[in-house]
């Protein structure tokens, strides 16, 4: 670790001092103001959720002194925020670190951020482990609001609804958002309820495959190789004009396993026959290790052989506070017209 994080934290910041003007005119209050793995620290993330400075480690605990100095820099040069500091350095990137009966209470209270001006709940801590806003997405959420008005759109795997509410906020015909977790649910629709919406977008609880089998026509059966199902809702036969596909790099359920690394096509196959014909489709792989060339071959050849061959595509790029050493950032957002 460096001597002094005051020379990576100031360079750091003064490299996002044009976008950072930018999106307070969008409304925009929510960025990530240090990338260690580029900027000078791996496994350290700093980011700004409105009133809200969450600083995270993935890599080793940060030592007091380094701490107290992260504090320190960001009270002078932007005051007002509410600092919570999360160590994910354990397995599975658990938050390991106990807090004080007061930051913890700081930590866990539910804020606003803001994004194009779109409202969401935000808190330093909660149940469980990630944010409830992943601020890398920000670039795809803005095309989704470009591509949204007057369309129909599937978000699937979509945690707290992120995606679906921007475009709901956009002027969208139609909103579903699906995700098997009650808790992110609850989020999504406290996200519905702080904006003014000209549409209300639908929350469907369910796991994504059983989802994406009904939707694509396909199905969900009840009984697979004479094993009972799970419960799932009952969902019509129907194609969406905008799907919105982005997975974790790895689940597993009765329904389907998700494998980024190994199988991608498991998920993008009954997502692509979900969109319309002339629709289009933004998927995302987040894994580091899948190169973008080779990821794309594979959802070319996954769609020709579903008889639904993509007929452009574009890289949508993460904005300038996710810098990249060398052009191929982590998370890769690929938009399809099908």
């Amino acid at each position: 670790m460096p001597a002094t994080l005051h020379p990576l934290l100031a360079a750091a910041l003064d490299a996002r001092a044009d976008l950072i003007a930018r999106l307070h005119a969008e409304q925009t209050d929510a960025y990530r103001l240090f990338h260690g793995s580029v900027e000078g620290h791996p496994g350290l993330t700093i980011d700004r959720y409105g009133e809200l400075l969450l600083v995270q480690c993935f890599h080793s605990p940060l030592t007091p002194e380094a701490l107290a100095e992260i504090e320190s820099f960001y009270a002078a040069r932007l005051p007002g925020l509410t600092p919570v500091y999360n160590d994910r350095s354990q397995a599975n990137s658990r938050i390991g670190n106990p807090l004080p009966p007061d930051r913890l209470e700081a930590a866990m209270m539910a804020r606003e951020m803001h994004e194009m001006g779109v409202s969401y709940r935000i808190a330093g801590r909660h149940a469980g482990q990630d944010p409830w806003r992943f601020l890398d997405l920000r670039a795809a959420r803005r095309r989704v609001m470009q591509e949204a008005p007057g369309k129909s759109v599937l978000n699937l795997f979509a945690y707290t609804g992120g995606v679906g509410i921007a475009a709901a906020n956009a002027g969208a015909r139609f909103v579903v958002n699906v995700d098997f977790a009650d808790s992110s649910i609850m989020i999504g629709k406290e996200n519905a309820r702080l904006n003014d919406l000209p549409v209300r977008p639908r929350f469907v609880k369910c796991d994504a495959f059983a989802a994406m089998r009904q939707y694509a026509g396909i199905g969900q059966p009840e009984r697979v190789r004479g094993k009972l199902m799970p419960p799932f809702p009952k969902l019509e036969a129907q194609t969406f004009d905008l799907v919105f596909l982005a997975p974790p790099r790895h689940a597993k359920s009765p329904f389907g396993v998700v494998d980024l690394v190994n199988d991608y096509a498991s998920v993008f196959k009954p997502a692509l026959l979900c969109t319309s014909a002339g629709g289009t489709l933004i998927c995302t792989n987040n894994v580091a290790d899948v190169k973008r060339d080779a990821w794309l071959d594979q959802l070319q050849r996954s769609a020709t052989t579903a008889g639904r061959p993509i007929r452009d595509m574009e890289w949508i790029m993460p904005e300038a506070d996710f810098p990249s050493s060398d052009g191929q950032p982590p998370l890769k957002i690929a938009l399809l017209r099908v």
